[in-house]
């Protein structure tokens, strides 16, 4: 049991590291975007991902751990990703732009809900059900998120498809 501890704090840090770069990336990524849901989409998930951070903090008092970011590589692939995806973004029409932002973002959302998923089932497997539910609440609201860009994308996909 005292390693899969480890293992979940671990898990912690890389959220707490991906997390962080997250609050840097998302208002960039809202300042790119053409289209007002998707502007405010990226604008409400901003201050979401700030409630993470807490929340992640709040997780680390309960399992007596010092909040510490672990480099999280895969998050910051992502995040480069995206920047390269605003930067290429400004040469196309604004509803391809948004389609990639779209893309861009949801490969995060997949990222995150699968890692705060992990850390949520390890948490209920060593009995802290409170922390179990920190991350479950997290990891709900990255699934809402994610189906929100579904549901932004779906308009820009058919005008994309008709004006090809």
């Amino acid at each position: 049991m005292e390693m899969l501890n480890e293992l979940l704090v671990e898990e912690l840090q890389d959220l707490l590291h991906a997390e962080g770069q997250l609050v840097k990336a998302l208002p960039k990524m809202a300042k790119a975007a053409h289209a007002p849901k998707l502007r405010t989409a990226f604008e409400e998930h901003f201050v979401q991902t700030q409630e993470h951070v807490e929340r992640l903090k709040r997780a680390f008092e309960l399992l007596n751990e010092k909040p510490k970011a672990k480099v999280c590589k895969a998050m910051m692939g992502l995040v480069e990703e995206g920047a390269e995806t605003i930067s290429e973004g400004k040469g196309k029409e604004a509803a391809i732009a948004d389609l990639a932002l779209i893309v861009a973002a949801q490969k995060v959302e997949h990222y995150e809900i699968s890692a705060y998923g992990s850390a949520r089932a390890m948490a209920g497997q060593l009995g802290n059900q409170d922390v179990a539910k920190l991350l479950s609440q997290t990891e709900s609201e990255e699934q809402k998120a994610d189906e929100l860009l579904t549901t932004i994308a779906r308009p820009l996909l058919k005008g994309a498809a008709q004006s090809a």
